[in-house]
């Protein structure tokens, strides 16, 4: 693995501004959303309008991934996807969410999910999570993907590859009248024919009009996901491996997430949609 130093917190620049005729999702101003008690299986509309919420997050992702390069700020990345965002009248879901304060997150490394962008520079050599979701017609569509920078070793590229691979593997799984825990079953088959540690305790969620909705999608096998898939229900699936342990620590921002033994870790999500036959990718570009 490299032999780069472990990341240490940044500056942040001061919070972006979002246009006043863009719609803001009800949890923006609150400590925390309100719950979603509505179904997990969704209409054609909120479908539709999920594929185009799924679409500005996918293109808001691919513009600021086209800025990765030693020596560009996660903050630089935060106004690509912030900008786009806004230009195409969709909100960052992530902007304000539970004080969150930035359009997206930026996970480098070590970091499993929920890095938040700030003045920290990207080294050659270093692996990136850009997480997206976008806000839109009162639903949200929420994708991620890790990425390259520079020139990575060996090890950090086939985990990055193979992650990418898992989720690919998950959605293939993905049918009417199977149970959820089959998602996690086929990534934790996958990731531990390399010996990578599968994350547990940050999941895939179910999303429509709610960012989260409650519904909890494990990347591992577990007994207790035994809901039956369904046609329409909407959620994400976004596994996290790693070239360690599971285990994490927080710091002290309460969201950078960790591996506790600070080896690297790589993460790809999409937000799906179930089909009579299988399952519809809604974060497409």
């Amino acid at each position: 693995m490299s032999g780069q130093s472990l990341l240490v917190p940044g500056e942040l620049s001061p919070t972006r501004s979002v246009p006043g005729n863009i719609r803001r999702p009800e949890y923006v101003g609150k400590p925390a959303p309100t719950p979603y008690t509505g179904p997990e299986v969704q209409t054609p509309e909120t479908i539709e309008a999920m594929r185009r919420a799924g679409r500005i997050a996918a293109r808001a992702m691919a513009e600021a991934a086209k800025l990765i390069a030693p020596g560009v700020t996660t903050d630089e990345l935060d106004k690509v996807a912030h900008e786009y965002m806004c230009d195409h009248g969709a909100y960052p879901s992530t902007l304000g969410y539970r004080g969150f304060p930035k359009s997206l997150c930026t996970s480098v490394n070590e970091v499993i999910c929920h890095g938040i962008p700030d003045s920290t520079v990207l080294r050659d050599g270093d692996i990136v999570n850009l997480d997206v979701t976008a806000y839109i017609g009162g639903v949200h569509g929420d994708n991620n993907a890790t990425y390259l920078v520079g020139d990575v070793d060996e090890e950090s590229r086939l985990l990055v590859e193979r992650t990418r691979e898992s989720l690919n593997r998950a959605i293939k799984a993905v049918k009417p009248g199977r149970q959820i825990n089959v998602i996690g079953r086929v990534i934790e088959s996958y990731a531990k024919r390399f010996g990578y540690g599968v994350v547990r305790d940050f999941t895939g969620h179910g999303i429509n009009s709610s960012f989260h909705s409650g519904l909890i999608i494990p990347h591992y096998d577990s007994p207790h996901a035994t809901t039956v898939i369904q046609p329409g229900m909407t959620f994400t699936i976004e596994p996290m491996l790693t070239l360690g342990t599971h285990e994490y620590d927080m710091w002290d921002d309460g969201w950078t997430v960790v591996t506790k033994d600070r080896k690297r870790t790589a993460q790809f999500e999409h937000t799906l949609v179930v089909t009579d036959s299988g399952a519809e990718i809604l974060t497409l570009p």
